[in-house]
């Protein structure tokens, strides 16, 4: 973690930044994993998105995973055009790694990951699930989207208590 980043300042619980034993680990639930501050002055955040609790037999399927990361890669990309750097699968089957530039705001992060799961609830396809734009397309399911984003949604009010 950066020491010139206040992450209080930003909405994260200080406790709870940075590598934490997995066992502790609650889920679902948004922590702030990395801060790093560039020599130019930009920041980049790494937020880490728990779905599932590590170690204890809840993993996520890959199409689960994959789905899920279809509307994350594509709400994060409409909702923070300029912030939005990348989604990455944890190996682990248990959540997802989210990349932003000059934003690291928790209350902006968790509000769009909201709306981008609420907005799941109305999708009719799961987005880039196509043979244009997937390396593995048929392996997608908008039903199986749809749960996780529910089971996401219903812990929102403690997201930040992350352990």
């Amino acid at each position: 973690m950066d020491d010139r980043i206040d992450v209080a300042s930003l909405g994260w619980p200080a406790g709870l930044v940075g590598e934490l034993d997995h066992r502790r680990l609650k889920a679902p639930s948004v922590k702030l994993r990395s801060a790093r501050a560039g020599e130019h002055g930009d920041v980049t955040y790494c937020v880490d998105l728990r779905i599932r609790h590590p170690n204890a037999d809840e993993y996520l399927t890959s199409t689960e995973l994959h789905s899920v990361e279809h509307f994350l890669l594509e709400g994060f990309q409409r909702l923070l055009p300029e912030h939005f750097v990348s989604v990455g699968l944890m190996g682990c089957q248990t959540g997802f790694y989210l990349g932003f530039v000059n934003e690291g705001r928790s209350e902006v992060l968790c509000a769009c990951l909201v709306r981008i799961l609420e907005e799941m609830q109305a999708a009719t396809v799961v987005p880039y699930a196509n043979i244009e734009q997937c390396g593995n397309w048929r392996n997608h399911s908008l039903d199986d989207a749809q749960r996780v984003a529910r089971e996401i949604l219903a812990r929102r009010e403690h997201w930040l208590d992350a352990a």
